[in-house]
């Protein structure tokens, strides 16, 4: 059998990629603008609907950025950033120079618990620091509780920003994540359900915050015959050859998604009858995940395994397996921050493992995934 590295998630191209790259180089459109850029925040905003305007970018964290700028968000200011999350949801808060405050999650999608949310608004208010801005995060793809989340930051007036870097296509009661905030983010890293090598999107609710994003993603410069600039700017904006593999990639989007889905219910079935193991997966139909990354969670004590055993068993198998998100509040460099909730990402940092989740896992893939999982569990390893 071929012992070929398996890869959590590796890029999935399409085919038609190279016709968009092909028109940037006959065109000589290789700097960051250009009909494909154009084309491809076109295809996502009537990809997404409800009327969003996008503006095409750098990375996810880019787009985070000038979320939080577009959101008055300045130096000591406090924003709300969901803590089980990747490091990128985080760390624009500190480009800003505002004080990140951490909110654990909830047991039914892993995201922001609302609750705490709450709590964490009205202990802040009490101390005469009213949060900026809210980051939740649909991790793994699935969608936050987004009628109480919207509802707690429409209560107090504080901006949403929706980082859906890995939830493109997911929806909540048949909206796509990423369209309920303020600003949403859209991730096209080379391990997301489409790719266009690195990049991103911010999600804008108006043409007018979508031109303010695209002004200072360009680096600020002013309408003059000179280069003049009243303003910090970035150089955050999309390349016209990277957006033309962004529009390759759009044509296989659902496709990508419906293999996704499939890993995960291949998944299921794996462990369907092994004691103590759980794949993640949507509470009930108001949720539809893409499921960008399959999990899963032990109970060690049941499975009578643990997940770093499991994830070094697939290892020698040449199968790529990962822990989960380490929370925000345990990271190092945000040590001493605070924190809102229980223990509970902790508790999932400690028991769980994303699983191979790529679009492009061929059946002889799938078959040594299951062959591993039944040694690892029938005790061979």
């Amino acid at each position: 059998m071929n012992n070929s590295k398996i890869w959590l998630s590796s890029p999935h191209m399409g085919g038609t990629e190279q016709k968009y790259v092909q028109q940037a180089f006959d065109a000589n459109w290789v700097a960051p603008l250009g009909p494909n850029v154009n084309g491809f925040e076109q295809d996502l905003e009537t990809y997404l609907g409800n009327n969003v305007k996008v503006a095409a970018l750098s990375a996810g964290t880019a787009a985070i950025h000038l979320a939080l700028i577009l959101s008055g968000v300045q130096r000591d200011d406090v924003v709300l950033c969901q803590s089980f999350t990747f490091s990128a949801s985080a760390n624009p808060i500190a480009y800003q120079g505002a004080i990140p405050v951490f909110i654990d999650s909830e047991k039914e999608t892993w995201n922001m618990c609302p609750v705490a949310l709450e709590e964490a608004i009205q202990e802040n208010i009490a101390n005469g620091k009213k949060p900026k801005a809210i980051i939740v995060v649909h991790l793994y793809g699935m969608p936050a509780k987004m009628d109480e989340i919207v509802a707690v930051a429409k209560k107090y007036d504080i901006k949403l920003i929706e980082d859906a870097a890995e939830a493109l296509g997911s929806t909540y009661k048949g909206q796509k994540c990423g369209t309920f905030g303020d600003f949403g983010i859209l991730s096209f890293n080379g391990n997301k359900i489409i790719t266009t090598s690195g990049g991103g999107a911010l999600v804008c609710k108006t043409d007018t915050d979508k031109q303010r994003a695209i002004f200072l993603a360009t680096q600020a410069r002013d309408e003059a015959p000179h280069y003049q600039h009243s303003q910090i700017g970035y150089n955050y904006r999309m390349s016209n050859i990277v957006a033309g593999i962004g529009r390759g990639q759009m044509e296989v989007l659902d496709e990508h998604i419906g293999l996704r889905r499939a890993n995960n219910k291949m998944y299921q079935e794996i462990f369907a009858t092994i004691e103590g193991v759980t794949v993640f997966t949507e509470p009930n139909t108001n949720y539809f995940s893409n499921h960008w990354l399959s999990c899963m969670v032990m109970d060690e004590k049941k499975a009578g395994v643990t997940a770093n055993q499991i994830r070094l068993a697939l290892l020698e198998s040449n199968i790529e397996s990962r822990p989960l998100w380490k929370p925000m509040h345990l990271q190092p460099v945000f040590k001493g921050t605070a924190h809102y909730g229980t223990n509970f990402s902790e508790t999932l940092f400690q028991t769980g493992l994303c699983l191979p989740s790529g679009s492009n896992l061929t059946s002889e893939d799938k078959t040594r995934i299951k062959v591993a999982f039944e040694n690892i569990f029938n005790g061979k390893q």
